[in-house]
């Protein structure tokens, strides 16, 4: 079971230079829309892909400078006797060292034998697949592999053509899931339809164990094919070459009739099964055509929850399902800096796997806001909808996530995994109750200030405290409509011990009376706004368009938080 150990792409579309140890099982590239994670997959497949001539252009190049050669190694360990032949490969074997990442010439004792394949490109636009080998380079000798053993090597694709693996042809699936062949000479010769009908009978004889893999498959993924699915010959072919024998149900219907998602996630099964022989699968955006509990099962069909892992897979997602159901060992942030791309294993982190699970949108964006609680979640969000009615761009398109700590001892370790995962981020909380002060310290030494309500305050005291009087009113009746009116008269009752009603409120705000609502909004039996959606409401419809008109300190507050997410667009 060939294994991709160390990947290392040089000068290829955004890439100008990333090297990669992949982990054995899945590796899910996630991150920012336009970080090269396509281009990644793309690499591996144009290295290790079972092809005789790929067709590139300068646009390929990375910046289009065609004087730098693209240059894609891919190194291979786990191999069988075949591919260790010194016979065949005896100069390009190579020795991997799994402790240090280290790949020397000459193989070492205790060190994984392994092959290096290197794809190159240089201005004539002309692709040349060799294998590494100093030694061999030294001699004047250069050679690739077989084409046997390419095709034996070859990454399986799973992409918006899913369906041509539902044909026997050459490096398809079902080619790998038995030695079974077709013989078509004596079903070729006849008329299209009474081929069909006369090859059908005769592969079910021939293909009988293939066929069978395919039904149980289908039925393990909810894929409604019919109890006993066919190979029939293709009624669309024009020529009986390479895909004339295709997947039928048992209506006689092709299976490239499948949607998108259905005939990915049977590709993805059938890969599974022939994990034996097809090691190395690549799915970019994993999520597309399925619904969410099929891209579960999609997931599951991979290997994503078995030890060890069946397959080694490629993947690329802008689905915080994927990132949710996945583990942090399986997350890798591909991230791009002075010094070229990189690649930071989310599972690297300590403590990391509560927040994967509690935020997953938060990994698919370039910018994190950690708020202490839903109320701040809420305020901002409904403040970026107020600034959106006034043309002002919003939080989502400037790449910006809302995280909620749930509370004031979560902030810094939720913080502190974006950060180290090189995620720009920040913080908002409130200042009533105090977090770790050596955290805090840490935390603001290297991303600088964050962001608090003014001293002793939570969000509830500055909005009581810096809205204009018409707006406070607002506030309340919105409290009214949530809650009813006895409710809140009672809550003001209690708080004020009697002095105050909400006739009292309604009629006058006075500095007592902000105080009074500030005390009967926050107490745990009344929580008026404490939820995304509340707050969210008081944000869009209240808070946005009296900012202006809000006291200075906290007018300076949101208006800094809103100038650093703006500060990250790129």
């Amino acid at each position: 079971m060939a294994r991709i150990r160390f990947i290392d792409i040089r000068n290829f579309r955004c890439l100008k230079t990333f090297t990669w140890r992949p982990a054995e099982g899945l590796n899910c590239l996630i991150g920012p829309g336009d970080a090269g994670k396509s281009s990644v997959l793309n690499a591996i497949d144009f290295c290790v892909g079972a092809r005789r001539n790929l067709s590139f252009s300068d646009a390929d190049f990375h910046g289009l400078d065609v004087t730098e050669p693209v240059s894609i190694s891919i190194t291979i360990g786990e191999l069988d006797d075949g591919l260790k032949s010194m016979e065949t490969y005896g100069n390009y074997l190579r020795s991997f060292n799994a402790e240090t990442g280290v790949i020397d010439d000459e193989p070492e004792h205790g060190a994984e034998t392994v092959l290096t394949l290197n794809l190159t490109v240089k201005s004539d636009l002309e692709p040349v697949w060799t294998l590494v080998s100093e030694r061999a380079e030294a001699q004047g000798q250069t050679r690739y592999l077989t084409w046997s053993d390419r095709i034996r090597l070859c990454a399986t694709r799973i992409g918006a053509y899913a369906e041509n693996d539902l044909a026997w042809r050459r490096g398809s699936v079902l080619t790998k899931l038995s030695d079974e062949k077709a013989e078509t000479s004596g079903a070729m010769a006849e008329a299209a339809r009474q081929a069909r009908a006369t090859f059908g009978d005769m592969a079910e004889k021939q293909l009988s164990v293939t066929l069978g893999i395919v039904g149980d498959t289908a039925r393990d993924l909810g894929i409604d094919i019919g109890a006993h699915p066919k190979a029939l010959l293709d009624a669309h072919s024009v020529s009986f070459s390479g895909g004339t024998i295709a997947l039928h149900n048992e209506d006689g219907i092709p299976l490239r009739g499948l949607g998108t998602g259905s005939a990915r996630l049977l590709v993805a099964g059938l890969q599974r099964k022939a994990a034996k022989d097809a090691t190395v699968i690549l799915i970019d955006e994993v999520e597309h055509g399925l619904e969410p509990h099929r891209l579960i099962r999609l997931l599951h069909s991979i290997g994503s929850k078995e030890e060890p892992p069946p397959l080694q897979g490629f993947l690329t997602t802008h689905s915080p399902v994927t990132v949710r159901e996945l583990s942090a060992n399986q997350l890798t942030v591909l991230r791009h800096g002075k010094d070229g791309h990189k690649a930071v294993l989310v599972g690297s982190k300590p403590t990391i796997q509560g927040t994967v699970r509690m935020c997953p949108e938060a990994f698919l964006s370039s910018s994190v806001l950690v708020c202490e609680g839903a109320s701040e979640v809420g305020l901002v969000r409904g403040i970026d909808q107020f600034r959106a009615s006034q043309g002002k761009v919003t939080i989502e398109a400037l790449g910006l996530a809302l995280v909620d700590a749930k509370g004031c001892d979560n902030i810094y370790p939720r913080a502190k995994a974006f950060r180290s995962l090189g995620y720009r981020t920040n913080v908002l909380r409130d200042d009533d109750v105090q977090p770790d002060k050596t955290a805090e310290g840490i935390f603001v030494k290297v991303v600088g200030a964050i962001f608090k309500w003014s001293a002793g305050r939570a969000l509830e005291d500055e909005l009581f405290d810096a809205l204009p009087s018409d707006a406070v009113t607002k506030l309340l009746e919105y409290a009214v409509t949530l809650h009813g009116e006895d409710l809140v008269g009672e809550h003001i009752k209690s708080i004020s011990a009697g002095k105050l009603t909400l006739k009292d409120c309604r009629a006058s705000i006075t500095k007592d009376i902000r105080a009074c609502l500030t005390k009967a909004c926050a107490t745990k039996s009344a929580a008026w706004f404490k939820n995304v959606t509340a707050m969210e409401h008081c944000g869009r419809e209240i808070v946005g368009p009296a900012l202006a008109k809000c006291g200075a300190e906290f007018r300076a507050i949101v208006e800094g938080v809103f100038a650093w997410i703006e500060d990250g667009r790129s």
